[in-house]
């Protein structure tokens, strides 16, 4: 179990979280969300005590051991294998001891507890990880100093996964993988034996790998049950419900105010007036939470060409002389939407720039339209923004004749404001770089739009955006990304990037996602081996103990349940216009009065809930 109790802190004067609290239970896997820059990485750091906090406490069931993924793997002579088995440094510690004890004890020991952490298996496990993050065999035999940066974060994810702490922590895990990585990843995670906390944008992840949702708003934590949808769902009509409540409260103390203030003096009403007057000051106002503002992305539609736009030939293309990709016989018209599957370093990026006109083709031909033009977005792009001018010289410099009106109207449309327009590109958020280099590449309306992992720094709602954006645009879309939603909901079209070829995929992407992961070790090979945390299994006393307290915890569970329903059902009735009416003022204080009566009730059975959750913990792990 991970505790957080009425936690506050605080970042150079401006906080972050105030009386924060929430409780994941064992084995629980949660997705947080919240506002970037709200505080989502800080409360790892505090979870992991990198951070001290300013005021409650995080606590976690005792001998859990809490692991994350902090940076790459470092750039050694040792192989893939052997970096991601020397991640679970018990089993290295106890192999190394085996080696060197000699009292028989000790000996039968270390070889009990190595059987109870399957460490017999462990290089079967290292692998199948390493396979399904992307690592064929011959990359796992090779050091680490052969991969980039990039490369050596998955080395890194494949060993906390590896290592199965009993608190996993991963803070957007998909931004350094591709999408087969990323499939691979949701079905992991959702077998995972532990506990897992996972800041994700990902909402195709949020809602295949995970059973709750912590979401921070306004310096809280609220957790919700079930996937991400769910939550989004739950949250606009909890939304919904209280802002239809604040308007009929609104109402309803306007309309008492309006009488106060006509009889207040007038002797045969000041009573009513005054009676009228206490109920005002007994409201308890009705707190709307803020909806986040979506902002849209607004890129240009070009005008029409004749079909087809672009037309490969026998096309090969490669760097120094070397082909990556050939025999490329493809055809691009202005309605398309194309998405490129293929695990990275297959080549996506290498005819995404061919087709940009970036990488010119070593053999054959590639034709295309005289007007035609072309948008390109890289993540790299991103990174040669120039860190010391502001969104407004960025601009100015692709259109020196327009007025400043002009260009703040093309910044706005992209979603940066007048603050972010005279900010030096080095002090905006990832986010907003990203917002103003897909506003580069899409200034001159192109009938190509290339997208080259456009959303590693967008939240969930500005990726909506991009897809509203995306359908509605009226040019071609060469799509690559690490996102199955993005790619799902924009791309009609599906191209396999594979063995130096590009093929048309003719099926659908619930079709690749069952091909990758039989290809990558399947759904039931994907379950790690569960490391048992003590050394011996539970006796059957402490299973016989352990059932009466799993029966309390289920029957606190339905209690909480059935309360939270009657709580619904009583919100709605007080939603009701009529229920605000003179003549059911009597009904309107019974009803209120029942809901803080159910609101006390609720806040007891979850304290009890609470309660049999921790004595069941302490009962498994005794």
């Amino acid at each position: 179990m991970l505790r957080i109790q009425d936690i506050s802190f605080s970042i150079e004067g401006r906080p972050l979280f105030e009386g924060a609290s929430a409780v994941i239970p064992t084995g629980h896997k949660v997705g947080f969300v919240g506002r970037n820059g709200t505080g989502k990485t800080t409360l790892f750091r505090l979870i992991t005590s990198e951070l001290s906090l300013e005021g409650g406490a995080i606590s976690s069931t005792k001998g859990a051991r809490i692991g994350g993924v902090a940076q790459e793997a470092p750039a050694s002579d040792l192989s893939l294998l052997e970096t991601v088995l020397e991640a679970d440094t018990e089993r290295v510690e106890l192999l190394a001891e085996a080696e060197t004890a000699t009292d028989g004890t000790r000996i039968a020991e270390i070889h009990g507890r190595l059987q109870d952490i399957d460490a017999w298996s462990a290089e079967s496990r290292a692998a199948m990880i390493l396979s399904g993050l992307g690592f064929d065999e011959a990359a796992q035999a090779r050091p680490c100093a052969d991969f980039s940066g990039g490369w050596r974060m998955r080395v890194a994810l494949a060993g906390v996964l590896f290592a199965e702490p009993e608190i996993l922590l991963l803070d957007e895990p998909t931004n350094y993988l591709d999408l087969e990585g990323t499939i691979w990843l949701e079905t992991y995670l959702a077998k995972y034996p532990h506990t897992v906390l996972v800041i994700s944008h990902d909402r195709e992840l949020l809602n295949r790998s995970v059973n709750a949702i912590l979401h921070l708003e306004n310096r809280k934590l609220t957790l919700w049950t079930g996937g991400y949808d769910q939550f989004d769902r739950g949250r606009r009509e909890k939304l919904e419900q209280a802002t239809a409540a604040k308007r009929k409260q609104d109402a309803r103390r306007d309309h008492m105010q309006a009488y106060v203030d006509r009889f207040r003096y007038q002797a045969s009403k000041a009573k009513q007036a005054q009676s009228r007057l206490k109920m005002i000051e007994r409201m308890v106002p009705i707190a709307l939470e803020e909806e986040q503002r979506i902002v849209a992305f607004n890129f240009p539609s070009p005008e029409e060409l004749s079909p087809p736009i672009v037309k490969l030939d026998d096309a090969v293309v490669g760097y120094d002389g070397k082909a990556v990709l050939q025999g490329l016989n493809l055809r691009i018209d202005q309605d398309d939407r194309i998405a490129l599957l293929g695990a990275n370093g297959e080549g996506k990026s290498t005819l995404s720039k061919l087709l940009a006109g970036k990488l010119k083709p070593m053999e054959g031909r590639i034709h295309t339209s005289s007007k035609l033009r072309i948008g390109y977005f890289a993540q790299h792009q991103v990174d040669e923004l120039e860190l010391d001018e502001t969104p407004l010289q960025h601009l100015r410099a692709l259109r020196p004749l327009e007025t400043p009106g002009r260009l703040r109207s093309r910044l706005a449309s992209g979603g940066l404001g007048a603050e972010q327009a005279e900010t030096v590109v080095r002090k905006l958020s990832g986010g907003q770089k990203s917002r103003l280099s897909l506003l580069l590449a899409t200034l001159d309306a192109p009938h190509i739009l290339i997208l080259d992992e456009p959303t590693n720094h967008l939240d969930i709602q500005s990726r909506e955006a991009l897809v509203t954006a995306l359908n509605d645009y009226q040019g071609a879309i060469i799509l690559v990304s690490h996102d199955p939603h993005l790619v799902s909901l924009t791309a009609d079209r599906l191209w396999l990037v594979k063995d130096g070829k590009v093929t048309i995929f003719r099926d659908d992407m619930d079709a690749y996602r069952r091909l990758l992961l039989s290809e990558r070790g399947g759904v039931k090979a994907s379950q790690p081996v569960e490391k048992k945390v003590k050394p011996a299994k539970p006796s059957t006393g402490k299973r016989r103990q352990s059932a009466p307290l799993q029966s309390e915890v289920f029957k606190c569970e339905q209690r909480v349940s059935k309360l939270e329903a009657m709580r619904k059902e009583l919100d709605q009735r007080l939603a009701a216009p009529t229920v605000y009416e003179a003549r059911n003022l009597k009904k309107l204080e019974a009803l209120q009065k029942k809901h803080h009566e159910l609101q006390d009730a609720l806040a007891r059975a979850e304290a009890m809930w609470l309660t049999a959750v921790e004595k069941l913990d302490q009962a498994k792990g005794a």
